[in-house]
């Protein structure tokens, strides 16, 4: 598995994972996440286009990384999940909790004011 991040200039992080994420890789994408998320009011998209598997260990990571973020008044938000994942997300759960967006560009746009 690879993790890379990058900053954007409104101070969001994107993390782009590529490969598979499972019991053997999750803490790689774990630590990413501890260090990004260590700044006051987080707001972290994370790139999981590139996931070709994820299992139960995986999606723990997305998890603690939300709840993170949201204690600390930001957010992380989930961008282009292909069928497998987004079919774990579902049966898991965690659509109503996790942020989902169709692509990285959709997750970075600001939200409108109601």
């Amino acid at each position: 598995m690879q993790v890379s991040v990058i900053g954007d200039p409104d101070d969001t992080v994107i993390v782009s994972v590529r490969g598979d994420l499972d019991g053997g890789t999750d803490t790689v994408l774990g630590t990413t996440l501890e260090q990004v998320l260590d700044r006051p009011v987080p707001r972290v998209v994370v790139d999981v286009s590139g996931i070709g598997f994820c299992d139960s260990t995986g999606l723990r990571s997305f998890i603690n990384g939300h709840e993170r973020a949201v204690a600390a008044g930001g957010w992380l938000r989930l961008a282009a999940p292909g069928h497998q994942l987004r079919d774990l997300l579902r049966v898991a759960g965690l659509l109503p909790v996790l942020e989902i967006y169709p692509s990285v560009a959709d997750a970075l746009a600001p939200e409108p004011d109601l």
